[in-house]
């Protein structure tokens, strides 16, 4: 039931965010879309009780308890900014917005990946947390080390970001140079 919910609950974030962008931009109805978007949470929220009551009514901590950890803790930490990405890309696209301006080079570049690695830190964090939850309440009666198991991929994800982040700091990637050849003709 956990993983179905999963499932239903990105389908239904990517819905929710399809039609309060629509809201937004094509029935301009920015309020609604407003409102539409602040319903996001409610699915974590869904998604954390009914793991709870999972967990309660005797299931056995695995995999797909620490997946529900890892979502919970993505859509709290990088919810917004996912929204904020695609809003700026549909804007463009299609409401004659601007551009979107990810930094490319040098420090700036640097410094978007150093966010994004706080992001992904922080989420995975938030789905340690919710884990080490997990395990206090299923206590020692049930095996946990899949709970354990998901805490370790956690910060394999944060390391995996220091690393990247860590690589556009140490070997910034460069502008290309512009060509001043003069042609003979």
């Amino acid at each position: 039931m956990v993983a179905v919910l999963i499932v239903i609950c990105e389908v239904a974030f990517w819905v929710l965010l399809a039609a309060g962008l629509a809201l937004r931009y094509w029935a301009k109805m920015p309020r609604a879309s407003v409102a539409v978007l602040l319903c996001e949470p409610l699915l974590e929220v869904a998604l954390f009780v009914v793991t709870v009551i999972d967990l309660k009514n005797g299931a056995q901590p695995d995999w797909k308890h620490g997946l529900a950890a890892a979502y919970i803790g993505y859509s709290i930490a990088l919810g917004h900014h996912t929204i904020q990405w695609v809003d700026v890309r549909v804007a463009h696209r299609f409401a004659g917005g601007p551009p979107p301006s990810t930094p490319k080079y040098g420090r700036a570049r640097a410094v978007h990946e150093w966010k994004i690695a706080g992001l992904w830190t922080l989420a995975s964090l938030i789905a340690m947390g919710l884990l080490q939850g997990a395990v206090w309440y299923v206590g020692g009666d049930g095996d946990v080390s899949s709970l354990r198991a998901w805490q370790q991929k956690m910060l394999v994800v944060i390391a995996l970001n220091v690393i990247i982040a860590g690589s556009y700091t140490l070997f910034p990637k460069r502008a290309p140079e512009r060509s001043t050849s003069v042609t003979k003709g």
